[in-house]
């Protein structure tokens, strides 16, 4: 019998996700503090972030692979994270208009049963339409992208917003790599396609 999964997030955007693989999974909120430290690269900090809530999330069970994940966007070099409010929204997409802003999302895996875990950073690129303060206007009314890193909902309409998008994996920009993710779960001996270990 395969080892039962947990997602460590509180991120519906994220359970979404995971859920479209079709495997049994539990969720647990792993509560962490998500402060950069001083000098800290983006790729640094959502790694270290995803290992934490895994390594957090694995305390609350006797047995699993646990899933964390972290991201943050970067726009001219400056980290921005979620606006929570409307008027930090039409800040960002005024700064993202006609900008590439780079998306760094940390995934770990922590294997309870061994104790040992794999993290990984995956990149996506997003190029941003010049925008005018009307349509950031319109859009934020339609989709209140307020507890989404960079302002906007890409599987809605967010994809308004873009002229490309550059990544291996479009899940990522939601949230959660999930063909990064697969491959992880595999080397733990899980096998999405069939739910079975495959040792």
């Amino acid at each position: 019998m395969s080892l039962p999964l947990i997602l460590a997030s509180t991120s519906p955007f994220r359970k979404q996700l995971l859920a479209k693989l079709n495997i049994p999974f539990d969720t647990c909120s792993p509560n962490i503090d998500e402060s950069a430290q001083i000098g800290e690269s983006p790729e640094t900090l959502v790694m270290r972030l995803a290992l934490e809530k895994a390594v957090v999330g694995a305390s609350q069970y006797p047995q699993g692979l646990v899933i964390g994940s972290d991201q943050v966007a970067v726009i001219n070099g400056a980290i921005v994270g979620k606006p929570l409010t409307h008027e930090k929204a039409v800040e960002q997409l005024t700064l993202a208009s006609t900008q590439v802003i780079t998306f760094y999302t940390g995934l770990a895996v922590h294997n309870i049963n061994t104790n040992k875990s794999e993290t990984r950073v995956e990149t996506f690129k997003v190029h941003f339409r010049e925008l005018t303060p009307a349509q950031i206007e319109y859009y934020l009314q339609t989709e209140q992208p307020y507890f989404c890193a960079g302002s906007f909902k890409c599987e809605g309409l967010g994809i308004a917003l873009f002229t490309q998008l550059e990544g291996k994996d479009p899940n990522t920009l939601v949230g959660l790599p999930l063909i990064t993710l697969i491959d992880m779960l595999a080397l733990q001996g899980y096998e999405v396609l069939s739910s079975r270990p495959l040792v």
